[in-house]
């Protein structure tokens, strides 16, 4: 029996029974991302995996997370296994701490198997970008559409089958996205409700860590085991943590749910469509009330410039350190600065040094106040639009992406492309801090595609009963992509 296909509840049932060992579990798992044939893994930690696993506590053998395996993005410190971010620059790099997210899962009894492949320091939405080429679509088998990214190696190795849960870091929708892509819940909470202590920052008024995982339930139960206060993160919150399964089958009686038509109107897909509107009449059904809201277009619009100047200007910033002399691979010169440019002229891929450039660019003295001060003028506006929906709605609900997983297009420079509304809309929810999950919502031409939720900060709870529903009117959970 194949027992990474199952989730949560039927993994710690089957433990508890003593129908399989945590040795066994993480055998399968290390065997399984061994023969992964979408470039899911940076690295395999098959050594450091078998030793913890003997050495699990069976007094945590109640804990869900007991002896589960589970896969960790590869800009997360994880202590003596390597953290390269997908990055030729940092392919050597070895933190000496785990990260707080890290800690946390192995006190649950969890073991990290391995760490998965990402867009390079995570800036990028396809999966095609880091240094070990691009990460397939496990739904695809032809090998010509992305998973998306940033997070594309976690959202690949759980809709493989490899583990049920998967790590994975979001700045504008790095999780959402792929999960959309690939028929998983992907989730990210409220900015300061997941410690980020040992995420690689990239720009960190944006950044969240979340996770991938097959259905609400586990997705509301990980929520569990990761949020609360971490003092060695100043910027995590010291809001109450609760028990976030609790409520997933509340009533929807009541419940205010808003659909933005900037971003529904820009959705063409019939399919995706008839998907969306079959769910909405599920809710309704089930008592919630579902308004279709406006919200000014030109804000709409500017989401995606706004998002890409801001983050550009703090990711030049906290990447400064990658030069070759404080941290990183080297590259020689016959001067300090020499070194410094050798090191960051080849050891950074286009893309990357496209966004320094419009970060430099953007701070620069002369540019900072019609550039990056506007966009922070720009952010705040849109943050407050949507401040005034959730004044009188629980929830925002809205098609994830306009389309399927697109094909595979490693020559399109989508940096300067004017974009479509519904495709970049999501980073609202990072730029405000807001919650936010994507769930299944059908299949097209055997592909996914998903629906987003996204609610007032620290309202997890409400944001988790309402995608339960969604999820029991789809049927979609706990989905894997098909073994040839």
């Amino acid at each position: 029996m194949r027992y990474m296909d199952k989730n949560l509840r039927e993994i710690h049932n089957a433990i508890i029974s003593n129908s399989v060992t945590p040795l066994e579990l993480v055998k399968e798992a290390i065997e399984l991302a061994k023969n992964d044939d979408n470039n899911a893994f940076e690295y395999i930690c098959e050594k450091e995996a078998l030793e913890k696993v003997r050495k699990l506590d069976p007094s945590k053998k109640n804990n869900l997370l007991y002896g589960i395996p589970v896969v960790i993005k590869d800009n997360i410190s994880t202590k003596d296994i390597p953290t390269t971010a997908s990055s030729d620059l940092l392919k050597d790099y070895v933190p000496v701490f785990d990260s707080e997210v890290v800690t946390r899962l192995e006190n649950e009894g969890a073991i990290i198997i391995g760490k998965t492949t990402m867009d390079e320091l995570a800036m990028g939405g396809t999966g095609t970008s880091g240094h070990l080429g691009t990460t397939y679509n496990p739904w695809d088998k032809t090998k010509t559409r992305i998973i998306g990214g940033s997070s594309s190696g976690s959202a690949a190795a759980i809709s493989a089958g490899v583990v049920p849960i998967a790590i994975g870091s979001d700045t504008g929708d790095s999780i959402r996205k792929p999960a959309s892509y690939a028929s998983l819940v992907g989730f990210k909470p409220t900015w300061g409700r997941i410690s980020r202590f040992g995420l690689f920052p990239f720009a960190p008024s944006f950044d969240h860590v979340g996770y991938f995982t097959r259905n609400v339930y586990d997705s509301a139960y990980l929520l569990n085991i990761l949020a609360g206060r971490d003092d060695k993160d100043s910027s995590s919150s010291f809001e109450p943590i609760e028990d976030y399964t609790k409520h997933l089958e509340d009533k929807l009686e009541g419940t205010r749910i808003a659909v933005i038509n900037g971003v529904i109107d820009n959705v063409s897909d019939k399919e995706i469509l008839n998907s969306f509107n079959k769910s909405i009449e599920y809710l309704r059904q089930n008592g919630a009330i579902v308004d279709y809201v406006d919200i000014d277009l030109i804000l709409l619009e500017a989401i995606q410039p706004t998002y890409f100047i801001i983050s550009s200007s703090e990711s030049t910033s906290n990447n400064a350190n990658l030069d070759g002399i404080k941290f990183g691979s080297r590259i020689e010169g016959k001067t300090l600065e020499e070194v410094m440019v050798n090191t960051r002229t080849n050891g950074f891929s286009r893309r990357i040094k496209d966004r320094f450039i419009i970060g430099s660019y953007s701070m620069l003295e002369e540019n900072r106040n019609e550039l990056f001060i506007r966009a922070q003028k720009c952010r705040r506006l849109i943050v407050n639009a949507f401040n005034n929906v959730f004044e009188k709605y629980d929830a925002i609900y809205c098609p994830a992406a306009p389309t399927i997983a697109p094909k595979i297009n490693l020559k399109e420079d989508t940096v300067f492309n004017k974009v479509n509304i519904s495709e970049h809309y999501m980073a609202f929810a990072n730029m405000g801090g807001f919650p936010s999950i994507t769930l299944p919502l059908g299949f097209e031409n055997s592909m996914p595609f998903g629906g987003n939720l996204s609610s007032k900060p620290f309202q997890e709870s409400k944001l988790f009963n309402i995608a339960n529903y969604i999820e029991k009117g789809t049927g979609l959970s706990d989905k894997v992509a098909k073994r040839d």
